[in-house]
């Protein structure tokens, strides 16, 4: 993507905010696909008072009756956590959502694409999609946005249903740093390690801004992507997780469950099978998240914007 436009028709800024200040943007498939009620909207609040209580301004993205939202109100969050078919939104699915006058979550990719139209620069989400199992042919839609949307994205590494050397293998192809932030392992989601190496280590704020402003500096168009992992104390044991991704998958198999219904199932399943402790896990990093690129964010907004 080229030099970013204002936007335009389709789209909603509320509130009114100056790209200038710090600002993170939020996704929002983790409230309508992400979640049961009511931690979901026990969640997105959560996230929005993370980053303001460390110096930022929370934009949740979302689609509202057929309208791009680039913030939502209080009474917004609750309509959305309460939606009873909410359609899960990509950059392929906002024209169907607008021409429809749908309501919807916003995935990674299609919170990156509303994000950078508003001129938004940091963005705060659990995990990326990758690439699945092999012979699938299922590979998100994410990697594709993240290679050619520049964004600072911080998350825990690629969520761990998935295949993480493709997925890995993937963001290099398309030219997507991968930042290990205190770590030169990239984080499995649930899990701290993952065996897996990251493009570079960075171990504060400053350096990633710096690592970014060169980035895009020299010309490139892609989102720097921080990788967060969990602490001792949150992270869960590898085996543990791998069990219950191998149980969920071959359930997913016996029902036929593929595409865009496939992560949610995996997800649900995955959080029943271990007694909720991947659930508990996942608020852990998205919360964590939420921190990292409030900070990010109010050191970029110190830094000049012109290479931005």
């Amino acid at each position: 993507m080229a030099e970013s436009p204002l936007p335009h028709h389709g789209f909603a800024i509320f509130p009114e905010f100056d790209p200038s200040s710090p600002v993170v943007a939020l996704e929002s498939t983790v409230l309508t696909h992400g979640l049961p009620r009511p931690e979901n909207l026990i969640l997105a609040r959560a996230m929005e008072r993370i980053v303001r209580e460390n110096g930022a301004i929370p934009v949740t993205v979302a689609v509202l009756d057929g309208t791009i939202r680039i913030g939502l109100s209080e009474a917004e969050l609750e309509r959305l956590a309460n939606e009873p078919n909410p359609r899960k939104i990509s950059r392929r699915d906002f024209a169907t959502a607008i021409i429809r006058n749908e309501c919807g979550g916003t995935t990674v990719a299609g919170t990156l694409f509303a994000a950078w139209h508003a001129g938004i620069k940091v963005f705060a989400t659990g995990g990326i999609g990758g690439v699945h199992e092999v012979g699938t042919m299922d590979i998100s839609a994410d990697l594709q946005a993240l290679s050619d949307t520049a964004l600072i994205v911080v998350c825990a590494g690629a969520k761990a249903i998935l295949d993480l050397p493709a997925t890995l293998e993937y963001l290099e192809t398309m030219g997507v740093p991968v930042i290990g932030f205190g770590t030169d392992e990239f984080p499995a989601f649930y899990s701290r390690q993952s065996g897996l190496p990251v493009s570079v280590r960075l171990d504060s704020p400053v350096e990633v801004v710096k690592y970014a402003r060169a980035h895009w500096g020299l010309g490139m168009k892609s989102a720097v992507l921080v990788c967060q992992p969990l602490s001792q104390e949150e992270a869960l044991p590898r085996e543990d997780v791998d069990s219950a991704i191998q149980q969920s998958r071959l359930e997913a198999h016996e029902k036929g469950i593929v595409g865009q219904a496939l992560t949610p199932f995996l997800l649900s399943r995955m959080a029943e099978l271990t007694q909720n402790k991947t659930l508990v896990a996942n608020l852990a990093l998205l919360h964590n998240n939420a921190r990292m690129a409030a900070m990010i964010a109010r050191e970029l907004s110190l830094t000049d914007k012109n290479l931005f």
